[in-house]
């Protein structure tokens, strides 16, 4: 199963790299644009304007299947790179998987009930949110045990100097 898939099944989308998107949400916004042309939004920024604009991504619902339709019918010029980036960053959040495991009713854009949710989404949802936890847990884990084994060096170090100190013939 490829972990970067998002719930929407409209088309698989990738959920962007969280690393980048804060830069390219601040480049575009300190960025005047030239008079004349349209300046193209960050997929963050984006985001945040469906979160204003439509109650099914404000209120993190259960999006239709088709979503992505409905948003260009909406708004022509939208880059459907940006959309398809702001899509996965939406409904790869815990906030949304969440919502996704105990579904069951997606919601168009103005928060309208449509198709049901099936068992093979909310299923999905949930190992996807069990896949999170266990990779953070993992990280944890593994920041203790650095922390530890940098500890056990820190200390044999200085037992180390005391046996030095004690037998020099300073």
């Amino acid at each position: 199963m490829n972990t970067t898939s998002s719930v929407v099944e409209s088309a698989d989308i990738p959920v962007a790299n969280p690393d980048q998107a804060p830069a390219e949400a601040a480049n575009a916004a300190q960025t005047p644009a030239p008079a004349g042309t349209v300046q193209p939004l960050s997929a963050r920024a984006l985001l945040k304007q469906l979160q204003q604009q439509y109650p099914a991504f404000g209120n993190c619902l259960p999006l239709a299947i088709g979503i992505d339709k409905q948003l260009l019918a909406r708004m022509p010029g939208l880059d459907r790179k940006t959309m398809r980036a702001a899509l996965g960053i939406h409904t790869g959040s815990l906030r949304y998987l969440r919502a996704m495991e105990k579904a069951t009713v997606r919601y168009d854009l103005d928060g309208n009930p449509g198709a049901e949710v099936t068992d093979t989404h909310r299923k999905h949802a949930k190992e996807m949110l069990q896949q999170r936890f266990k990779k953070e847990a993992e990280r944890k884990k593994a920041e203790r045990e650095a922390a530890a084994a940098e500890e056990a060096a820190r200390v044999r170090q200085q037992k180390l100097q005391q046996l030095a100190s004690k037998f020099s013939r300073n």
